[in-house]
């Protein structure tokens, strides 16, 4: 499975930014896609993830309120629609897809299998 992150860039303080991560191949039923991120001299954090079945979501408390998870499963793709940014916001942000995630695994960045190639965020004050 290939994943294509999209839609990083530059923004304001207060503003938004759309990142979308389209698979290469069909999700399935157990299949859960999820959304990680890496700040400069940090460990990569959980943010969002989505089961592709059911659309269960799930949020770190960072960005709870804020951003928020979706999927369209005709078009193989999540979304991460982030508003009310802040410079703390800054990472470079993966999509990752997993097989089977049980919900004491979702936060886990060891329970995805496959990974994205990144797409920088950056957040000014």
């Amino acid at each position: 499975v290939q994943l294509q992150a999209s839609g990083g860039g530059l923004a304001q303080a207060g503003g938004s930014l759309r990142l979308s991560c389209a698979a290469s191949r069909r999700t399935f039923n157990r299949n859960v896609m999820g959304w990680f991120r890496q700040a400069p001299g940090q460990e990569r954090d959980f943010v969002a993830a989505i089961r592709m079945d059911s659309g269960h979501t799930y949020y770190a408390d960072s960005v709870k309120g804020r951003f928020s998870i979706s999927r369209d499963n005709a078009k193989n793709t999540v979304y991460l629609q982030m508003n009310s940014l802040g410079p703390e916001d800054t990472a470079v942000y993966y999509c990752a897809w997993g097989d089977g995630v049980i919900t004491s695994n979702i936060y886990n960045d060891r329970a995805y299998k496959y990974w994205g190639q990144g797409t920088l965020v950056t957040v000014s004050s």
